[in-house]
């Protein structure tokens, strides 16, 4: 089957960002201890929420962000990127900031193949929420329930379904009946 339109998650689906993220989850919990917030021994997303809960979001996310950018840099160009372009409109919808990921799609010459990009930082909520893909969908014209999202977790699984699209695991999706 062919959809209408295929979104892609970025980081472990098209490339692979160059970013130590313990190193990000120690810089993150410096910049809370920074501003007298006990971090404990959260990872890093349990980190980003109570960063918004403590009224210092921006500053966490300064600092994932400076790591992702220099991360997209440095990034590998994985397999499905080579199957660009498409017949059908494409899209992008990460975890990771929009401006990582533009970069990257800029680094590995993959952006002109790609129109939306919602990051984390995009739309109000993040994966598994389907906010980002149902906001790619309508800027791409197409019914959710006409799109594919491929992605490697079973958040991006989870945001599929949410949004009534189809998914598949990067792994396995089949782009031939895609390319321009």
């Amino acid at each position: 089957m062919t959809h209408d339109a295929v979104i892609y998650d970025l980081d472990g689906t098209l490339v692979r960002l160059a970013v130590d993220w313990g190193t990000v989850t120690s810089d993150v919990a410096t910049v809370l201890r920074d501003r007298n917030v006990d971090p404990g021994n959260r990872d890093l997303w349990e980190l980003l929420t109570l960063s918004s809960e403590t009224g210092h979001r921006d500053a966490v996310e300064a600092t994932i962000t400076d790591h992702e950018r220099t991360g997209a840099h440095e990034s590998e160009r994985l397999t499905l990127a080579d199957g660009l372009p498409h017949s059908v409109p494409v899209g992008v919808c990460s975890l990771n900031a929009e401006e990582a990921c533009r970069a990257a799609l800029d680094v590995h010459d993959l952006d002109s193949h790609v129109g939306p990009v919602v990051g984390r930082d995009t739309v109000a909520s993040s994966k598994p929420d389907p906010e980002g893909l149902l906001a790619i969908a309508e800027e791409i014209g197409v019914d959710p329930g006409a799109a594919i999202f491929v992605g490697d977790s079973e958040s991006d699984a989870t945001a599929a379904r949410r949004a009534g699209m189809a998914f598949e695991w990067a792994s396995e999706f089949d782009q031939a009946r895609y390319r321009a």
